[in-house]
Parts: C-alpha cells; sequence; structure tokens
C-alpha cells in the first residue's frame, strides 16, 4: 500500500474525541430523584466517539461518576482504536430511565439511579453511584431466575461462538475494562450479566 494511500486512509478516520461536562438535576429528569445514593453534582457526562456496527464512526454519551471519568475515557480510547462496534451510546433518559427499553435497543448505558436486579436483600446497584456501565446488552444478555435480559440476547447464550460486539473471555471488551481495574459480570455464577462491567466488581 503506498504512503499515498495510507495518508488518505488516515485523513478519512476521524479522531477519538472525548468531551466532559458537569450534570444537572433538570439534565436527569428520569434517571435521578431524591434519595438516590449520588447526587447530580458527583456526576459527569462524557461524550464519547464510538464505532458503530455500520463501520461508522459516531458520538454517543454516558452519565457516570466523577470519580470514573478518567477510566471511562481510558476504555474507550481503546475501544475506538480497535474499531469494536457498539450499537448505540445514549444516557438512560432518553428511554424514560427504563433499563428493559435500554436493553431491548441494544443501548449502552451506565447511570441509573435503581436496585439490583435479581434476588437478595433490596440495595442499590453500582448503576445507582455512576460506577457500572452495560455495554451491548443483545449481544451480551443477563441471565436471571431463567430469564434472558433483553429477550433478543436469546441468540447470543452460545459464548463460544463469538461475534462482533461480545464480551467474552480473553477478549478485547473484557481486557480493556480490565486494564484500568473494572471488573466483569460474565464471571458471575448462577446469573452472568455478560454486559455489566463496575468499578467495585458490583
Amino acid at each position: 500500500m503506498s504512503f499515498a494511500l495510507l495518508a488518505l486512509l488516515a485523513v478519512q478516520v476521524p479522531p477519538f474525541a472525548h468531551t466532559v461536562l458537569p450534570v444537572t438535576r433538570t439534565q436527569l429528569p428520569h434517571s435521578w430523584h431524591s434519595g438516590c445514593p449520588v447526587a447530580p453534582s458527583a456526576l459527569r457526562r462524557v461524550r464519547l466517539s464510538y464505532w458503530g456496527f455500520d463501520g461508522q464512526a459516531h458520538s454517543g454519551a454516558l452519565v457516570v461518576n466523577e470519580s470514573a471519568v478518567r477510566d471511562v475515557v481510558v476504555v474507550f480510547r481503546r475501544l475506538y482504536g480497535a474499531r469494536f462496534p457498539l450499537r448505540r451510546m445514549r444516557t438512560i433518559d432518553a428511554y424514560g430511565a427504563n433499563d428493559e427499553r435500554s436493553l431491548a435497543a441494544d443501548n449502552t448505558s451506565a447511570f441509573n439511579c435503581r436496585y439490583v436486579v435479581g434476588p437478595g436483600p433490596r440495595r442499590w446497584s453500582q448503576h445507582a453511584y455512576g460506577l457500572a456501565i452495560d455495554v451491548n446488552p443483545v449481544e451480551n444478555p443477563f441471565l436471571e431466575g431463567g430469564r434472558v435480559h433483553p429477550r433478543a440476547g436469546r441468540a447470543y447464550l452460545n459464548r463460544s461462538k463469538v461475534r462482533p460486539g461480545m464480551a467474552v473471555r480473553g477478549g478485547l471488551l473484557v481486557r480493556a475494562f480490565a486494564a484500568v481495574g473494572w471488573q466483569w459480570g460474565g464471571r458471575w455464577r448462577g446469573t452472568p450479566d455478560y454486559q455489566h462491567f463496575s468499578s467495585t466488581g458490583g
């Protein structure tokens, strides 16, 4: 390949970009409410470049804890550089903070002031702190009590059949989060959550 062609390709590929902005209560109309474990002032809206399944560069947004911003930028910069595909990346408020709607849309999202889904005592999810991200939920479903979230994730229950956008042991997505110390819910026994990554392991 000639130098001129390489230079042309380099120009055509948009560089990774990100911006970090504070968020207010009015910008979180559905995902935050009084009694949540963190205040809006502790959260940040991070706009990030990502590659879509269409092979094109896009820009999306995540709301995360201020303490997680650096890690999130490092992870998504690495995914972008490797052209790891994401279906879409919108804040959960675009879906009325309805987790099932966001999952069904194969949406990568982070903050949502809600409780943990599943058995056990009622407790805040790490999403309620802005310390967890769900990536490509359809390609990486959550299995709970015989149920698959989202339903379309049934097509991806065979984890040995690796397809674009999947989180698998030793794969790029899992390694990218592990490199900043985040843990993967796909390793949970009994109720694997293949889409889930968190800074605390919860």
